[in-house]
């Protein structure tokens, strides 16, 4: 049998050493930065009163999709809080929060620039399929090697993991404009900036919209995994029922996780139905023909 073997784990060992080596300072202020921003979420949500924040909620539970949502997530919530995962649940909440947040605002620009750019566009893909692919638990070894054991390394991992979909969707809703508007901006001399702001990206909405729900599903999905690294939260619960082998506290924190899960869905898929109901609407509104001129042609006035 040949002994020939390709070194790529050699080669990947020696790049993670020259990034630790040469940009050991950026990455300490990254990891600054993200610790810092889990902090403050955690304490806005973990700091008043359980039943203040199922109230806040509950309200926006109700202005996405009305009062059925909103005692869902009253009972829901009640239900972490009976179980006792409410402080649990509110530390996994922020960092799905966080991540998803910065993934976003780094998904939707790739997207936009995949959308404008067919060379960006087939240049984004393969490393889009490639985080998609990669088994999650992959990315967990460089980000403890370079943001060590804690919050910051589930943030991270749950960035990469979480992040496709929203370039993908976004791509998918900037090319699924209709040509003749654009061209009709084009025409009427708006720049590209302005057609992109004012056109592209409303019309598109509705797809971005669905793609920061499955960011955010995506970043859920990460939590267990996150608190095999020091995140704590669900998954620090999760992966301590493993240890001890604590069926009753796996089935708590699991459902915990799924109910957070079923409510955030719910809220931003919600959001993205509204604004495809009013796209709809604004599309319906351009085919009403226009009303006949009022004013009757004059009559002819004998001399």
């Amino acid at each position: 049998m040949n002994d020939f073997r390709l070194p790529l784990g050699e080669a990947a060992e020696a790049v993670i050493a020259v990034i630790t080596e040469v940009l050991g300072g950026f990455f300490a202020v990254v990891r600054a930065v993200f610790a810092g921003l889990y902090d403050l979420v955690d304490l806005v949500l973990a700091a008043p009163p359980f039943w203040a924040i199922i109230v806040v909620i509950a309200v926006l539970g109700y202005a996405a999709r009305g009062w059925r949502l909103a005692v869902g997530i009253v009972v829901g919530l009640l239900v972490i809080v009976g179980v006792g995962q409410w402080d649990n649940a509110m530390d996994s909440l922020a960092l799905v929060l966080v991540a998803s947040a910065i993934a976003i605002v780094i998904a939707i620009p790739i997207g936009v620039l995949a959308a404008r750019s067919d060379v960006a566009s087939k240049i984004i893909r393969p490393i889009l399929d490639f985080m998609q692919t990669m088994p999650a638990f992959v990315y967990l070894i460089p980000a403890l090697i370079l943001f060590r054991v804690g919050v910051v390394p589930g943030i991270v991992a749950t960035i990469v993991f979480a992040m496709a979909p929203g370039v993908r969707l976004t791509e998918l809703g900037i090319r699924g404009v209709d040509r003749e508007v654009v061209e009709a901006g084009h025409a009427f001399g708006s720049s590209p900036w302005r057609i992109l702001r004012q056109v592209q990206l409303p019309l598109a909405m509705p797809s971005i919209m669905a793609g920061v729900n499955q960011v955010i599903m995506l970043s859920l999905s990460m939590v267990v995994i996150a608190g095999m690294v020091g995140a704590g939260g669900l998954g620090g619960e999760v992966v301590q029922s493993l240890t001890r082998i604590d069926v009753g506290l796996g089935f708590e924190a699991g459902l915990s996780v799924v109910i957070l899960a079923i409510i955030l869905d719910r809220i931003t898929g919600a959001l993205g139905a509204r604004r495809r109901t009013s796209r709809s609407t604004r599309e319906r509104s351009t085919d009403v023909p226009a009303p006949a001129d009022p004013v009757a042609a004059p009559s002819s006035v004998p001399a």
